[in-house]
């Protein structure tokens, strides 16, 4: 069979607004065989400390996407060919057990961990990620972290759980998921509880990048700090959707102002072109406070698409983007 196996609905034949919502329009595929990228849901949203409905997220980014087109002008390729993507459904959770969810995450996460099919999570709240880097830590090891997010995610715990959308990634650090080091979190803004907050990341050995450093460094400056960091290493790519700022992305669950818009966050997604991604997710989008044009879901289907598409093969038309070619 010449191309990819699996490839999203021919929209000359059936309308965008129509057909069974898959992410992308993809087909919703549970055989592994012949697929290279598997886009998946994890509807869970009991670690929320402020507004719930993340677990309605999946549903809304599978919604948005049907606008998603395959070719990528920018990288010069089409998606569809260079990946074999399929839309692997929702992974089971436990509403009310995070704990229990974690399991039944890491259970459902494994088949894709050992076919060597690329993961790529729709939340859900940000407490699923760690699961997500348990499954793929047992494959490869620590991975290196690299987080566009307002908050760093790396209390202690909350309301007296160590399992919490806050908690994540100093559990990860303690669970040796993480290479703290090789990692950069970046986007945080907003009033915290103390200076600590912060602190704690960047004792763990995170590199911290605060929102006014990161407009400073620009897109360029945040790919190159990135690529010193993590090296070859495997990374995982954890996209917080209250990256954005409300104005942008209304429906999540802790908005903070002064946010980036997808714009920008598009540019920094792109900065990170070449690096070894081995998994990724998207999270916190609670359509239930989302705009009356779904703006929310629209940025993460587009940005799960960028993040594709930072997994696609490397060509000659995607190194010269900007070069005319005949």
């Amino acid at each position: 069979m010449a191309g990819p196996p699996y490839r999203p609905l021919d929209a000359q034949v059936i309308p965008r607004f129509a057909g069974i919502r898959t992410y992308m329009r993809a087909p919703h595929v549970t055989d592994l065989s012949g697929v290279d990228a598997a886009v998946y849901g994890i509807p869970f949203d009991t670690a929320t400390s402020f507004r719930t409905g993340a677990r309605f997220g999946p549903e809304a980014i599978r919604s948005a996407s049907a606008l998603v087109r395959p070719y990528h002008p920018v990288y010069g390729l089409n998606l569809v060919d260079a990946l074999s993507i399929v839309d692997y459904g929702d992974l089971p959770v436990s509403p009310g057990d995070t704990e229990r969810t974690y399991a039944q995450v890491e259970q459902g996460l494994g088949p894709l961990v050992e076919a060597g099919v690329f993961p790529a999570a729709m939340g859900g709240d940000h407490s699923v990620t760690l699961a997500e880097l348990r499954a793929l830590a047992n494959r490869d090891g620590p991975l290196a972290l690299v987080q566009l997010d307002a908050h760093a995610d790396t209390w202690d715990e909350y309301f007296g759980q160590r399992y919490f959308h806050g908690t994540t990634f100093k559990r990860a650090v303690e669970e040796r998921l993480l290479d703290a080091t090789a990692s950069v979190q970046a986007g945080m803004r907003g009033p915290v509880y103390a200076a600590s907050d912060l602190g704690a990341a960047r004792e763990l050995g995170f590199t911290v990048v605060q929102s006014e450093e990161l407009r400073e460094l620009d897109a360029e400056g945040y790919g190159q700090l990135v690529r010193e960091k993590v090296g070859e290493r495997p990374v995982f790519l954890s996209f917080d959707i209250d990256f954005l700022d409300p104005a942008f992305a209304p429906g999540t669950g802790t908005p903070e102002i002064a946010g980036f818009s997808t714009a920008e966050a598009v540019t920094f997604l792109r900065a990170l072109r070449g690096i070894n991604l081995a998994g990724c997710d998207i999270v916190e989008v609670s359509p239930a406070y989302d705009g009356p044009g779904q703006q929310t879901a629209l940025a993460a289907a587009n940005l799960m698409y960028e993040l594709l598409a930072l997994r696609a093969p490397r060509t000659p038309a995607a190194d010269e983007p900007t070069k005319a070619r005949v």
